[in-house]
């Protein structure tokens, strides 16, 4: 039976990823005491990067901002790998997002709004937390954005 995250997800149209698997020597997230801390998430899915490139570049800033909100699914699906249920999430408590961006671009905020959105329309108040969105020149597999996210967890 799906708890009420999950069942929230659902009415946005939106389903759970599995767990990308790392693609260097790392977990995917780590649990300590009632925090989880997520590994940078890219927006894979089914196994790869639908679209590589250079915000403000070959991706403009409305996909990247689709593709951030990918990687907070991806981080989700990671946070639910070490805590058992969604539904343990008391808040998330800070979004980490890396923007690989053209020379001239700096939109960076705008585009990790897809993964803040994310969080906020699946977890409603329990979402809301303190962000970072940076600029970068390049990251992993040439993907356009990277999301890590850390929550705090009702203690089970």
């Amino acid at each position: 039976m799906a708890g009420a995250v999950e069942s929230r997800l659902a009415e946005l149209g939106l389903t759970l990823p599995a767990v990308v698997p790392p693609l260097a020597s790392y977990q995917p997230a780590v649990q300590s005491g009632v925090n989880v801390y997520t590994s940078g998430q890219l927006p894979m899915v089914d196994g790869k990067l639908a679209v590589t490139g250079k915000v403000g570049a070959e991706v403009t800033p409305d996909e990247a901002k689709e593709l951030a909100k990918t990687c907070a699914l991806n981080a989700l699906a990671a946070v639910k790998s070490v805590a058992g249920d969604l539904d343990r999430i008391k808040r998330v408590v800070k979004v980490v997002g890396f923007v690989a961006s053209a020379s001239d671009f700096t939109g960076q905020p705008a585009v990790i709004n897809g993964a803040s959105e994310l969080l906020g329309a699946v977890l409603g108040d329990k979402g809301v937390h303190a962000r970072s969105a940076v600029g970068v020149a390049v990251l992993p597999l040439d993907a356009p954005v990277e999301v890590e996210v850390q929550v705090e967890l009702v203690e089970a």
